[in-house]
């Protein structure tokens, strides 16, 4: 499968994006799926997560402002993020990880850019 990512661009602090990541087909196998993101100089960690029954989970300072959606008709994930802060400055990347091979797919990445 590949991964479309798609929805980053430049913000002020407070405001909203919201990214989604369009698979090239059925995701309904795929579990979890979610979104990493990196800066520069550091390792990708992991900001939210969202099985096939749609349990999330989220990095523990993103929960209060980040919501993570799935809709597997649309073979799509979505990230809303919302209060955005400089410190959401980061490549965004979703990926996929389909259990029966064990192996996880990535988007490109989409660049979020939160200015002060």
């Amino acid at each position: 499968v590949q991964l479309q990512a798609s929805g980053g661009g430049s913000v002020q602090a407070g405001g909203s994006l919201r990214l989604s990541c369009t698979a090239s087909g059925s995701i309904f196998g795929f579990s979890p799926m979610g979104w990493y993101r990196q800066t520069p100089g550091k390792q990708r960690e992991l900001v939210s997560s969202i099985t096939n029954d749609h349990r999330a989970n989220y990095a523990e300072s993103l929960r209060d402002r980040f919501i993570i959606s799935r809709d597997n008709a649309k073979n799509t994930i979505n990230l809303q993020m919302n209060s955005l802060k400089p410190e959401d400055t980061a490549v965004y990347y979703c990926y996929a990880f389909f259990a029966p091979s064990g192996a996880d797919y990535w988007g490109q990445g989409t660049q979020v850019t939160v200015s002060s």
